[in-house]
């Protein structure tokens, strides 16, 4: 059974522009007709620029928004329809959103979201003191919200969202503004609560770490639609054409220089390259190095992700801007052919208003 499922989901929004009477409406399309299905357990990481329509989605898909057009299931039940059966079942984490009352401590908020869903007090407790447990929250689960660091923020809004039992959780940028320590702490946590309680993941992020960290699928929507669809280890593989080459030598190498390849920095002992796979091997390189001079120590690297995330937003805007740029010369060429017709129609016309007026004239 699928967690999630998603058959031609479509969002626009109306934007209004103008003042008084000269008030103009523009539709908007933030969501454009993606279909998609989250297996139970999976964790999915559904990524993509800012505006391409992720937390759109996901406000869809947790009942907070109504669909233009399609429809969505999470859990066999519809988000806007069935929103308050959804919600008991379903935990929500938005980074820029806190579910924790700021003047309260994380202990009373959660006693209070027991009374919201309804929890068994024994069940509630014994839930209740594991999550304490598991997310380290006993230092400042009685310090009110307000005086606490963003990193035990986070950790504490994790633990409501799952205080009754989800099976999918949502988590539009939980590591926003936290520090790199408070960062691996959370997506530890995520892994694990996946890994060992079958808990389904749907993360939305700008992190490169949160996405290889956490997920093992990932989705990148852009522009409303989704144009990539796979494991993470397939991204890497089909959009990388380089790899990172670290040397360190035994004695300053001789100067460097082949095609395809660029040295990214040169210090004294230590150089780094980036190498263009299309143009040039691997092995061949590797070679050449080792006749610069002897090699202390060589590791092979991959470029970091965010540069294959990023590659693809910009080869897709290409796309994109070529497509308008072509379909702008064919609007080009078919006004210039309507121009023409309407210059031959108006000369068509001349001649015979001349033809005519020659006919009266003549006895």
């Amino acid at each position: 059974m699928n967690a999630v499922e998603l058959d031609r989901l479509y969002k626009t929004f109306l934007l209004k522009k103008g003042n008084g009477f000269r008030r103009t409406q523009q539709e908007v399309v933030a969501v454009d007709s993606i279909s998609l299905s989250v297996e139970q357990g999976q964790s999915v990481a559904f990524i993509g620029p800012n505006g391409a329509g992720k937390s759109t989605t996901i406000k869809m898909l947790t009942g907070i928004l109504h669909p233009t057009g399609g429809c969505a299931q999470v859990l066999g039940l519809v988000p806007w329809a069935e929103r308050g059966q959804l919600a008991g079942k379903i935990g929500v984490v938005f980074g820029q959103r806190s579910q924790l009352w700021y003047h309260l401590p994380p202990d009373d908020t959660f006693d209070l979201l027991a009374r919201i869903y309804d929890l068994d007090k024994q069940m509630y407790a014994k839930r209740k003191a594991m999550l304490v447990d598991r997310f380290d929250l006993g230092q400042f689960i009685k310090t009110p919200v307000r005086k606490l660091s963003l990193g035990q923020r986070m950790r504490a809004e994790v633990a409501a969202s799952l205080l009754h039992q989800p099976k999918v959780i949502f988590l539009d940028e939980p590591t926003i503004g936290l520090d790199v320590v408070a960062r691996h702490e959370l997506r530890d946590l995520l892994r694990e609560w996946n890994r060992e309680d079958g808990l389904t993941i749907f993360l939305t992020s700008h992190d490169a770490g949160d996405i290889e960290s956490v997920s093992k699928r990932v989705i990148i929507i852009n522009h409303g639609s989704v144009v990539f669809d796979d494991k993470v280890s397939t991204l890497r593989r089909r959009y990388l054409g380089a790899k990172v080459l670290s040397l360190k030598f035994h004695e300053p190498p001789k100067t460097f220089s082949m095609p395809g390849v660029t040295v990214v920095k040169a210090n004294g002992y230590a150089l780094k390259l980036e190498v263009d796979t299309n143009l040039v091997e691997i092995e061949q390189v590797i070679q050449h190095l080792l006749r610069s001079g002897p090699v202390a120590d060589i590791t092979i690297e991959d470029p970091p992700l965010e540069e294959v995330i990023a590659h693809i937003y910009g080869q897709r805007k290409l796309d994109s801007e070529e497509q308008s740029c072509q379909e702008g010369k064919r609007q080009d060429g078919s006004r210039e052919a309507n121009l023409a017709t309407t210059s031959r129609l108006i000369s068509n016309c001349a001649s015979l208003s001349d033809s005519q007026a020659k006919e009266v004239r003549s006895p």
